[in-house]
């Protein structure tokens, strides 16, 4: 058996490879433009969110979904806190707590995005998770 030996500057690369990407897609979707998450979305991806009762399973049920929202989120500001990779062969989870400036109000959010390298070299997102942050108060 074939053991994996991890090289910690291609994690390095990967980590900032996968929170860039996330971070791109981010500025499009505050904007109004959730291409930036289509593209990166694999045919197969998993998508669940607060606002469903169930998950949207495949790329053309989250487009049909964000065709319904397109132009219609406009965010002043957000900031990604606290963004932890994990990095296994082919596979990078990206979790992170979201905050949205709007109209003088923010949303927090929790996001976890799993990623897969597909065989051309490009990480897609396969899972996203979405949840409410839970206020002590």
């Amino acid at each position: 058996m074939t053991e994996y030996v991890r090289n910690a500057s291609d994690d390095r690369a990967v980590k900032a490879e996968i929170i860039a990407l996330e971070k791109q897609a981010l500025e499009r979707w505050n904007d109004g433009d959730p291409d930036g998450f289509i593209e990166l979305s694999a045919d197969d991806v998993v998508y669940m969110d607060p606002a469903f009762e169930h998950k949207l399973e495949g790329k053309k049920a989250l487009e049909t979904y964000y065709d319904q929202v397109r132009g219609k989120i406009k965010i002043d500001r957000y900031e990604m806190l606290d963004p932890v990779v994990q990095v296994s062969p082919g596979i990078a989870v990206l979790t992170y707590n979201y905050e949205a400036y709007r109209d003088g109000c923010v949303f927090r959010m929790n996001c976890t995005e799993v990623y897969r390298l597909n065989p051309s070299g490009c990480w897609k997102i396969i899972y996203t998770h979405w949840s409410f942050i839970q206020s002590n108060n």
